[in-house]
C-alpha cells in the first residue's frame, strides 16, 4: 500500500530500501564565491521517496527564499539535486538530505567556500629623509588565507639579503631601518591563495627634505566631551584642534551646544556617533533631541537635525514598528563591502524585525517567544551567515544563552550552546567573543570555512567588561588582540586571541560612572584606529587614555576632558 501526501506519493516504508554508501556518508564540496554549486544527494533505492535537504535542521524545500541578497537556492532537480546559485561565504556550512518520510539514511554536504584575496594597501605614498625608519603595511583577506610576497619595481624583494628589510607579521608589514636613497621606488604587494589574487602598490620616495604633505584630518581621534569636541592625533598625542561648546553652526547663528537656562558653565552632552564614510560624523545631543552633523574635511559643524524637523523625510519608517529602542547594521569588511539589510528591536519585546536597507522597508518579523529572549546587542559574521543575539528574560534566570539566527533562512537555528554574555565579531568574521559583565568571563569561538562554530577557550578574569575591541596583531598575520575596559574597575585587559595570553594595563583612573552615562551600558568604550592603526583610547572621568597597541602599553593622558566616553576614529582621507 501506498499514502498520497501532497503531490508526492510516499510508499510503504515496508517496500522501500534505501542505500547510501559508507564512503558518501559524509560529501565535502568547495566551490568559489560567486559561482553556482550543486549537491546531489547519494541516497538510492526503488521507489525512492523526493528528497528533503536540510541547512542547520530547516527544511529548505518549501522556502520561499527571494528575499535574501538575491541569492537563491534555484531549484531541485529531476534527480532532487540542489542548486545554489552565486555561492557566497553566507552559504558556507552542512546540509543534510533524506527521503521524505524517512530519517535514516541521511547524507552530509559540507560546502565550502573558497574567496580570491583582496588586499589594502597603506600608506599608498609616503615621504622620508635619509636615515629614518619606514614602514610599508599590507592587509590581505581571502579563504583559504592568502600568502603575501613583495616587489620592488617589478623585482623579488628578499629580506635575507638586506639588512634594512625585515618582514613582519607573517609579510603583512615590510619595514625598512636607516632609508637611503636607493630605496626610493614602487614596492607592491601581491595577495595569492589557490583561487586567485590581488596586488596593489605603496610608493616611497627618500628626499633630503621629505614633503610637507597637506595638513590631514584624517587619522584622529574625535572625542566628543563635556567641553565640545576634541581632535586628537595619537602618533605625537596632541590635540589638533578644539571646538568650543559656543561655537557656531556653519549655516546658522546657532551654537554646537546651546547654553541651558540655569547652569552656570556652557557645556555639550553626546551619546552615540556614527562615521558616515570618513566624510562625516553624525552624533547624538540628547539634551536637545536632535542629531549634529560635523563635516570631517572641513572639520566644522555643518547642520543639526532637530527631532520634530518638518519637510519629507523618505526614510523614517512608519509601521506598526513603533517603539524600536536600538537596530543593528553588520559592518563590512574588504570581503564583504556591500550590506542589504539589518534588524531594528526593542529590548523589553521577543522579536526583532528585518529591514531591507534600500527601500526602507520592513520585511519580516523573528520571533524569539519560544526561547523568551529579550533581545539586547546583535553581531554578525558572513562566515556562515549567522547573527548572535544576546538575551536576557524577564524572569530571575541571571544568564541566558546566546541565540544563533541563520541568515540564509531567516530562522532561529537555537542556543549558541551555553555561551552568554555581550557578543562581539572580530573584523574578518573568524572569531567570535562573548563577555560577561558580571562574571568576568570571556569565551572565545572561532567559526571555521566549513561554517563551524567551536570553543577555542574559556577564560575567568576578574573583570566587569564594559566594553572591547579588537587590534591586528603585528607579530602574526589574520590575528588579533583584544582589549577590554571595566564598568568599574581601573584597569584595561588585554588578550592575545591565538593563545589566550592575557596582560593587564593598570591604573588608567576610575571610569565614568554608570548613572553619569544612561544611554548605554558602555560607560568606558574602548575605541581602536582602524585597520592599521596601532593606537586606542579610552575615557576615565576627567581624562583620556591613549594606548600603543603595538606594545601593549600606555602612551599617554590626556587631562581635562570630562565624559569623553563619545569616540569616533577618522581614517586616512
Amino acid at each position: 500500500m501506498s499514502a498520497l501526501r501532497g503531490n508526492w506519493l510516499i510508499p510503504d516504508p515496508k517496500v522501500v530500501q534505501l542505500t547510501l554508501p559508507e564512503e558518501q556518508k559524509v560529501s565535502i564540496t568547495t566551490v568559489t564565491v560567486g559561482l553556482s554549486t550543486v549537491l546531489t544527494c547519494a541516497i538510492h533505492g526503488p521507489l525512492r521517496p523526493p528528497v528533503i535537504w536540510r541547512r542547520n535542521g530547516v527544511v529548505l524545500n518549501f522556502l520561499d527564499l527571494e528575499d535574501i541578497n538575491d541569492i537563491l537556492y534555484k531549484d531541485f532537480g529531476e534527480d532532487d539535486s540542489l542548486y545554489i546559485t552565486k555561492v557566497t561565504t553566507i552559504h558556507m556550512g552542512n546540509y543534510t538530505c533524506h527521503a521524505y518520510g524517512y530519517e535514516e539514511p541521511y547524507q552530509t554536504h559540507i560546502l565550502q567556500v573558497n574567496v580570491p584575496p583582496v588586499i589594502r594597501v597603506y600608506p599608498e605614498t609616503q615621504a622620508q629623509e635619509p636615515g629614518v625608519s619606514a614602514s610599508l603595511k599590507c592587509h590581505a583577506e581571502g579563504i583559504p588565507n592568502p600568502n603575501i610576497s613583495w616587489l620592488k619595481n617589478g623585482i623579488g624583494i628578499v629580506p635575507k639579503l638586506s639588512k634594512q628589510l625585515t618582514l613582519l607579521a607573517n609579510g603583512s608589514e615590510l619595514h625598512i631601518t636607516s632609508v637611503r636613497y636607493e630605496d626610493t621606488g614602487a614596492y607592491t604587494c601581491i595577495a595569492k591563495n589557490e583561487v586567485g589574487v590581488d596586488e596593489d602598490i605603496s610608493s616611497l620616495f627618500i628626499e633630503d627634505s621629505a614633503r610637507k604633505t597637506r595638513l590631514s584630518v584624517g587619522n584622529m581621534f574625535y572625542v566628543f566631551s563635556d567641553e565640545g569636541i576634541t581632535i586628537i592625533q595619537p602618533t605625537d598625542c596632541e590635540i589638533q584642534r578644539y571646538i568650543k561648546p559656543n561655537e557656531k553652526v556653519f549655516t546658522s547663528y546657532a551654537e554646537i551646544c546651546p547654553r541651558v537656562e540655569g547652569e552656570a558653565i556652557q557645556s555639550c552632552l553626546w551619546a552615540s556617533a556614527v562615521n558616515v564614510r570618513d566624510k562625516y560624523i553624525y552624533v547624538t545631543q540628547p539634551k536637545w533631541n536632535r542629531i549634529m552633523i560635523l563635516d570631517i574635511p572641513t572639520q566644522k559643524v555643518i547642520q543639526v537635525i532637530p527631532e520634530a524637523s518638518t519637510g519629507e523625510t523618505p526614510h523614517i519608517i512608519r509601521t506598526h514598528l513603533d517603539g524600536m529602542d536600538d537596530y543593528f547594521i553588520p559592518p563590512t569588511n574588504l570581503i564583504i563591502n556591500h550590506i542589504r539589510f539589518g534588524f531594528i528591536f526593542n529590548k523589553s519585546q521577543s522579536a526583532i524585525h528585518k529591514i531591507d536597507l534600500e527601500t526602507v522597508s520592513h520585511v519580516k518579523t523573528l520571533s524569539l517567544k519560544n526561547y523568551s529572549c529579550l533581545p539586547q546587542t546583535m553581531v554578525y559574521t558572513h562566515l556562515g551567515g549567522y547573527f548572535f543575539v544576546q538575551c536576557k528574560t524577564n524572569t530571575s534566570i541571571p544568564i541566558t544563552p546566546q541565540l544563533i539566527i541563520d541568515s540564509v533562512t531567516d530562522s532561529v537555528i537555537g542556543p549558541n550552546s551555553d555561551i552568554s554574555g555581550t557578543p562581539y565579531i572580530s573584523p574578518d568574521g573568524h572569531y567570535l567573543v562573548s563577555a560577561d559583565e558580571h562574571s568576568g568571563r570571556i569565551q572565545v569561538q572561532a567559526i571555521t570555512v566549513q561554517g563551524e562554530i567551536k570553543l577555542i577557550y574559556d577564560l575567568q578574569t576578574t573583570m566587569h567588561i564594559s566594553d572591547l575591541t579588537f587590534q591586528s596583531s603585528f607579530t602574526e598575520g589574520n590575528q588579533y588582540y583584544i582589549y577590554a575596559t571595566s564598568h568599574l574597575q581601573t584597569d584595561v585587559l588585554f588578550v592575545e586571541l591565538s593563545t589566550g595570553k592575557m596582560g593587564i594595563l593598570e591604573n588608567l583612573k576610575d571610569p565614568i560612572k554608570s548613572k553619569d552615562w544612561p544611554w548605554s551600558n558602555y560607560n568606558r568604550i574602548i575605541q581602536n584606529s582602524g585597520l592599521f592603526g596601532q593606537y586606542l583610547i579610552t575615557p576615565a572621568k576627567d581624562s583620556l587614555f591613549l594606548i600603543n597597541g603595538r606594545q601593549n602599553t600606555l602612551r599617554c593622558e590626556v587631562s581635562g576632558i570630562k565624559r569623553g566616553n563619545t569616540v569616533v576614529w577618522v581614517g586616512e582621507v
